[in-house]
């Protein structure tokens, strides 16, 4: 056994909880080099943490602003208001937007993946680097996501909601692997595209709330993916400023996880009746177009674009290869989109139940 006086002579600090940030920062990672990147450019996320994430406390938004105060005398009036609006919204677009909800609500699971990624952890969970304070920061701002959306959803009187919180139990346990292996550069290439992806789900959610005159419906989606579109620049920006000190060894790591496949965050929601759940509520998000195979297509052209992948010069012959991999991408995934997508056209589709909408079919 190694005592701690013979722990303290091996890594140069104290074996306790005061210097843990001091000690993990002194011991082996399994991404130096990435680790040493990220570092460099620390100052530039204090700056983020100030200029994108908004201020906390009277000053934010919560999810009550957008919801009937139920200690005012008209709240009876303002809910009857928010479920008559709600009684024309068909099925299939509360299916998608429990689906989103239920997304949202598996927050622990995102905020214990930042945490793995290595040199932008939170070790003793009130470190004051400025990647701690980003993970907390932007952990606070999408946990109103969850619950203005359950609350809407409540209101609403047309969801079964011990079903969807049976549902977001199930996924908070079970987890999910975005596969970025605590790689730094992994991971914010995923939250580039996923903020992103979610981004869109919310707006087109949005979008056909208005269309069937839930006007309410329409501010809340907005205001959430306004939220996501911040983020999204955020890590999309950090993913930039390893792209100037690391060019080949970011464009190494967006290949590989382009050879995978993007893993969505709720693919493995159960309600614990139907095995099939994620695949049933995707096939009617695609059906609704709120988010499809065209989506992915366009978020990976978008990054391309954004981070000029393009233009980049001065790589290796490995990164050379990646680049010209990664570039045609975009053009490969649209094609496989609109062909599957046509094929889709002609399959009859049968609607399934779902234990959100009390078994309804959608």
């Amino acid at each position: 056994m190694v005592t701690a006086k013979e722990y303290q002579d091996i890594c140069g600090v104290d074996f306790d909880d005061r210097t843990m940030a001091e000690r993990l920062a002194k011991t082996a990672y399994l991404y130096p080099k990435h680790v040493e990147v990220i570092a460099d450019f620390e100052p530039m996320v204090d700056r983020m943490v100030d200029e994108i994430l908004l201020e906390t406390g009277e000053k934010s938004w919560q999810p009550q602003d957008y919801l009937p105060d139920l200690s005012k005398e008209t709240w009876l009036e303002d809910t009857k208001a928010l479920r008559e609006a709600a009684e024309g919204i068909p099925d299939e677009v509360f299916v998608v937007l429990v689906g989103d909800m239920v997304t949202e609500e598996a927050l622990p699971t995102y905020q214990t993946l930042l945490n793995t990624f290595e040199g932008c952890d939170d070790p003793v969970g009130t470190t004051n680097s400025a990647w701690a304070r980003w993970s907390r920061g932007w952990t606070s701002e999408e946990n109103r996501h969850g619950d203005l959306l359950n609350k809407y959803l409540y209101l609403s009187g047309k969801c079964d909601l011990r079903s969807i919180e049976v549902t977001i139990q199930h996924l908070i346990t079970s987890g999910f692997n975005p596969g970025a292996r605590k790689d730094p550069y992994r991971g914010f290439l995923y939250t580039s595209f996923q903020e992103r992806a979610t981004k869109i789900s919310h707006g087109n959610v949005g979008r056909l709330a208005k269309t069937h005159g839930a006007g309410d419906l329409q501010r809340i989606c907005a205001k959430i993916a306004g939220d996501e579109g911040r983020h999204e620049k955020a890590y999309q920006a950090f993913c930039t400023e390893i792209l100037e000190r690391d060019p080949d060894g970011l464009l190494m790591e967006f290949g590989d996880m382009m050879r995978g496949q993007i893993v969505m965050p709720a693919e493995l929601m159960t309600d614990g009746k139907d095995s099939s759940l994620y695949e049933n509520f995707s096939t009617v998000a695609q059906r609704l177009e709120v988010y499809t195979a065209l989506d992915y297509a366009d978020i990976i052209e978008h990054l391309v674009d954004h981070w000029k992948i393009g233009e980049l010069t001065g790589l290796t012959s490995e990164g050379e290869k990646e680049q010209e991999y990664i570039c045609r991408l975009p053009k490969r995934y649209r094609k496989l989109a609109e062909r599957s997508m046509n094929k889709k056209k002609d399959d009859i589709y049968e609607p399934q139940s779902f234990g959100w909408i009390f078994d309804r079919k959608a």
